[in-house]
């Protein structure tokens, strides 16, 4: 389960290892995940309190892909060192970067659609005033059907029962 910490309990954090606390202690102390605390701790030595803040989820623009992983290809820039230039997940910039060295950089500026396409649920369903007779006719004959199936089912699940009462000396229920 991942738990979340707030502004106050990051600061805390952050001046227990001023105070010279070790990562491995406030990890096991309070429950934090020792990767992102110290890379709390990197984006708090560069920019302040300010990265402590919680941020509003954005999207990246295929621009913005496509400038990150050309400044990550050009200055041969480690992740996470871009990681923190950018304030971008690592594990964001390696999905980016795979796809940059399979597909070529330019598929980055091309976007994939996200979700079920229109028109992919299942048919609405007719109110009983708006449907013809033939319509009316087919929808309850599948119904009947449906419902002779479930009968036979339940028939033969009743009489297995039966049987198997049988075998083992046992008298079968009259309900």
């Amino acid at each position: 389960m991942r738990k979340k910490h707030d502004y106050a309990a990051l600061l805390k954090y952050m001046r227990m290892l001023d105070n010279g606390y070790s990562i491995h202690y406030i990890h096991k102390r309070f429950g934090i995940n020792s990767e992102q605390l110290s890379r709390t701790r990197e984006l708090y030595l560069l920019n302040g309190n300010s990265s402590l803040q919680q941020k509003v989820r954005f999207e990246a623009t295929p621009e913005l892909k496509y400038h990150i992983i050309s400044d990550i290809i050009k200055n041969h820039l480690p992740l996470r060192e871009a990681s923190l230039k950018f304030e971008v997940s690592i594990v964001r910039l390696g999905v980016w970067l795979k796809i940059a060295k399979e597909q070529g950089i330019d598929a980055l500026l091309t976007t994939k659609k996200r979700g079920r396409p229109p028109g992919m649920g299942r048919p609405r369903k007719k109110k009983p005033e708006e449907m013809t007779e033939l319509e009316r006719l087919r929808e309850e004959n599948e119904y009947l059907r449906t419902e002779n199936a479930l009968l036979k089912k339940v028939k033969a699940l009743v009489e297995e029962r039966e049987t198997r009462l049988r075998e083992i000396g046992q008298k079968p229920s009259k309900n």
